[in-house]
């Protein structure tokens, strides 16, 4: 039992789990940041530029009636709500533009690093690789400084 515990304990607190405990709660943090500028900021946008269209209601009820809302309908009988799928599909993609652009931004405030000096070159006569500074190849024996 002893053992079982170490081995747990191991498994925990290896740098993965820890990482990726810590990636699902700012994930879910974040999630609330992009759900409400998408619902509060982009989404009455939308619905202004598309003269308010809204599919929530758009449905096919199994009983033959019609109903003003998809609650009065789903109240009464059983429904296929295929606005409210269109609607969350909408809303999807919506949210999915949001964070690509959110993401965009960040790595356009991210500067490169800049590249590394070189630390090696190929001698010109060997083709081996050998120190930038080396002014007789190691490998051929040939006078660099020549060059």
């Amino acid at each position: 039992m002893g053992n079982m515990m170490k081995e747990f304990k191991d498994f925990i607190m290896r740098g993965n789990v820890v990482d990726m405990a810590v990636g699902v709660i700012i994930g879910g943090a974040f999630s609330g940041i992009v759900n409400s500028l998408v619902n509060d900021i982009v989404m009455p946008v939308v619905t202004l530029v598309t003269g308010k269209v809204d599919f929530t209601n758009l449905m096919i009820t199994l009983d033959g009636n019609k109903y003003a809302t998809l609650e009065e309908a789903r109240a009464a009988t059983s429904v296929i709500a295929y606005g409210n799928f269109i609607q969350i599909i909408v809303q999807f993609l919506l949210t999915a533009f949001v964070i690509f652009m959110a993401i965009k931004g960040l790595n356009k405030l991210h500067k490169p690093a800049p590249a590394a000096a070189p630390v090696t070159k190929i001698c010109p006569y060997c083709k081996s690789e050998i120190h930038i500074d080396a002014v007789k190849c190691p490998h051929c024996a040939s006078d660099l400084k020549k060059r």
